[in-house]
């Protein structure tokens, strides 16, 4: 039994198997009778509406945070060109490896000059320091250019003119002389006085020394022999600061020195010179006690 084409109808009187339905062409939602659904029509318009603001927002977010960023990435840029340094009103900040204001410089300060031994030696507002055979030759047993002399008597005396021979004494009085300090020394059958005059002044000093003539006397004592009593001997006469000092030297037993004699002539110049050594002692020793009391600038 077979069917005809218009029977929709199966064989059992109702609806077959629907077979694949064909695709709808692209269009407006119909509605019955295939009129457009004007109801759908305007859900979807409104639909895309409100997909179309929010992109737009979403647009405006994303735009906002990137002008943001570029923003920021400026500001540090600008951060790392100044090296973090913040201008201010006073005008820019110093280019690199200059300072920010002049360092301050200071003039040397020079040392105080050196106080000259001579000057506290030179006047006897200046000397004060103690003045005895004892300060003056307190070595028993000096050495000069390696020479050792032996000192065997001392003294002192404001008579400057009673230990004196010859024209020395008026030459001392006529200059002022306040006191005359003596020491002998003897060395291998050689011996020599030395005689320090004190004055108040370089000046006066200087002045018996250039006058001088005749001889100190020579001191004898301490078991030495004596020497130079009326005949020939060495003399020397010099000064320094306010002090003139003069050395006769001769043989022990009053021998005579003769014109070649050379061992005079050497223990003499020792001996002055252990003088001058001496009293230039004073100037220093009061020189470094000046400097001790000085303030530092």
């Amino acid at each position: 039994m077979s069917f005809g084409q218009g029977d929709p109808q199966g064989p059992h009187g109702g609806q077959g198997p629907q077979g694949p339905q064909a695709p709808q062409p692209w269009g407006p939602p119909q509605g019955p009778a295939g009129t457009p659904d004007w109801a759908a029509l305007a859900d979807d318009a409104a639909a895309r509406g409100r997909r179309r603001r929010l992109l737009l927002i979403g647009g405006g977010v994303l735009a906002a945070a990137g002008v943001a960023a570029i923003v920021a990435t400026a500001i540090v840029a600008s951060d790392k060109d100044t090296g973090g340094t913040k201008k201010t009103a006073t005008g820019p900040a110093p280019a690199s490896g200059t300072p920010a204001s002049p360092e301050p410089t200071f003039a040397p300060v020079a040392p105080p000059a050196p106080l000259d031994p001579r000057d506290f030696i030179s006047e006897a507002g200046k000397d004060k320091a103690p003045l005895t055979p004892a300060t003056l030759f307190p070595e028993a047993k000096p050495a000069v250019g390696g020479r050792v002399y032996e000192r065997t008597a001392t003294s002192a005396t404001a008579d400057c003119a009673a230990v004196t021979q010859g024209g020395l004494g008026s030459v001392l009085a006529g200059n002022g002389c306040r006191r005359v300090l003596r020491a002998t020394y003897v060395r291998d059958g050689v011996a020599v006085t030395v005689g320090v005059a004190v004055f108040d002044t370089k000046a006066a000093a200087d002045r018996a020394k250039d006058r001088s003539t005749g001889n100190i006397e020579a001191l004898n004592g301490g078991g030495s022999p004596e020497f130079c009593r009326a005949t020939a001997c060495r003399l020397t006469a010099n000064a320094e600061g306010r002090y003139a000092y003069f050395t006769v030297a001769g043989y022990t037993g009053n021998k005579p020195v003769t014109a070649e004699d050379t061992k005079a002539l050497t223990a003499g110049r020792d001996i002055s010179t252990y003088a001058f050594g001496r009293v230039l002692a004073r100037g220093r020793a009061a020189a470094a006690a000046a400097a001790a009391e000085t303030p530092a600038r």
